[in-house]
């Protein structure tokens, strides 16, 4: 099994694919470092050689932040923006969506469960009988 940058990297996927369980790699950094490391990206991650993820894993710390160091300057961002008091910092002090999607509905993931009101019940207006 590839151990890289922390990170355990399934053995039955192709490598491109892999490399995407290393947070702050996607499908296209992945297959930039593939290239750069000269690696096949349809190959498989238990078939890697240990020259190969040498080489993977040196073209990923020459090639900027992930894991641990990326989600520590993530975090920071937003401290930095909660504490100077823009908008967006607001937005994510009172988790709500910071880049503009409607909340009268619809954000039931950023705001949570719905919360029932004791009492209000949808009234049966316009119904005939």
């Amino acid at each position: 099994m590839a151990r890289i940058a922390g990170v355990d990297l399934p053995p039955s996927k192709r490598v491109e694919i892999g490399l995407t369980y290393i947070y702050g790699i996607g499908r296209s950094r992945a297959l930039q470092i593939l290239e750069k490391a000269h690696v096949g990206s349809g190959t498989k991650v238990r078939e890697l050689s240990e020259d190969e993820i040498l080489r993977i894993q040196r073209v990923i710390n020459q090639e900027g932040r992930i894991e641990g160091d990326l989600r520590k300057a993530v975090a920071l961002d937003i401290k930095r923006l909660i504490e100077i008091g823009s908008y967006r910092g607001m937005r994510h002090r009172r988790n709500l969506p910071c880049r503009g999607q409607r909340t009268h509905t619809n954000a039931r993931t950023r705001r949570g469960p719905r919360r029932t009101i004791a009492g209000k019940k949808k009234s049966a207006v316009g119904k005939k009988g």
